[in-house]
């Protein structure tokens, strides 16, 4: 069961794993690797680029006659086998989108989720006592002490959508400075951001938001 801890780090109480994400992850690890492919295909701009031999300046000139040289025929400066030629079969600018259909990419959440729940690296903060103005306090409350965030384990922190105000801001500023922590909302989180960090540390709404989302069908 997640432990729910107070602004200060202290455990005040437990809370039961939602049932949406009580269950086993087994059998699920193509469709979160599917899921991760694609999230990160899709960040990739695709805007290399390299020259072919009929773009790269130059070459027009055949650098010396046909036969009777002993050398080998060349028509070009600029062949491929050239140096600052151009490039056989080189990388041009492209799509890598993954398409993944929805009912794929809720499974793969899902299963993410109940993976962290059931490795035990779920840990719930109370948002009636999320009061954390600076960063030191923030890194003793995720970590012990701010020294001990420098070598803690990479920590993905999550507060609800409808927290964005009132608590979200918050924690995006006094996370900012912390590099082994990041701060995201229910409406933005991935699978691979679930899989990528060792622990989640949940608002307690954002639990019951996801808890409601998959139990319901809808997120």
């Amino acid at each position: 069961m997640p432990s729910v801890i107070d602004a200060s780090g202290t455990v005040v109480r437990e809370v039961a794993v939602p049932a949406a994400f009580a269950g086993d992850a087994n059998g699920k690890e193509h469709v979160m690797f599917r899921a991760v492919f694609r999230e990160l295909s899709n960040e990739r701009s695709g805007t290399h680029s390299t020259k072919r031999r009929d773009e790269v300046r130059g070459g027009g000139r055949k650098p010396w006659r046909q036969k009777g040289t002993g050398r080998a025929r060349q028509g070009s400066i600029r062949s491929p086998q050239w140096a600052h030629g151009g490039v056989v079969f080189g990388p041009k600018p492209r799509s890598y989108e993954v398409s993944l259909n929805k009912k794929e990419r809720r499974l793969a959440l899902r299963a993410a989720l109940t993976d962290r729940f059931a490795s035990e690296c779920v840990t719930v903060l109370a948002s009636e006592k999320c009061i954390v103005e600076k960063t030191a306090a923030f890194a003793a409350l995720l970590f012990g002490s701010a020294k001990a965030a420098k070598h803690g384990p990479r920590t993905l922190v999550v507060y609800a959508a409808s927290q964005a105000e009132e608590i979200g801001e918050r924690l995006e500023r006094v996370g900012r400075n912390l590099q082994r922590v990041a701060v995201t909302h229910t409406g933005s989180l991935d699978v691979k951001d679930v899989l990528g960090y060792e622990r989640l540390v949940m608002t307690d709404a954002a639990l019951e938001h996801l808890g409601a989302a998959f139990e319901e069908g809808k997120k």
